[in-house]
C-alpha cells in the first residue's frame, strides 16, 4: 500500500482541556485535513480519565500524539503548533 491510500490511525494523549491539549488537537486537526483528508482517524485519549492508558504507548509527557498506522509506530511530543515538525515526525515530509 503506498503512503497515498495508508487509512492513518492517530492517537493523541491529552490531559483534560488544557490549553496545550485544545492546542494540540486543533493543530492536528488542520494538519490531517491538509494532508491526508479522508484517510485518517484520531483518538483522543485523555489521561486524566483513564491515567493507565499512558502505560500502554510508554507516555511520559503530554500532549503527545501516537501514530498507530501506518507503522512504524511514531510519537511526537508538544503542542504540534510546529507544522514543519509536525509533518516530519509523522513522516509525511523529508526532514530537511
Amino acid at each position: 500500500m503506498s503512503a497515498d491510500t495508508d487509512k492513518w490511525n492517530l492517537r493523541l494523549y491529552t490531559a483534560g482541556q488544557s490549553p496545550k491539549s485544545l492546542a494540540a488537537l486543533a493543530n492536528l486537526k488542520r494538519v490531517c485535513d491538509e494532508h491526508l483528508a479522508g484517510r485518517y482517524s484520531i483518538e483522543v485519549v485523555d489521561l486524566l480519565k483513564n491515567p493507565r492508558l499512558a502505560k500502554d504507548d510508554q507516555i511520559v509527557a503530554i500532549p503527545t500524539l501516537v501514530r498507530k498506522l501506518p507503522e512504524p509506530l511514531r510519537r511526537i511530543v508538544g503542542d504540534l503548533s510546529d507544522t514543519e515538525r509536525t509533518l516530519v515526525g509523522l513522516q509525511l515530509k523529508a526532514r530537511k
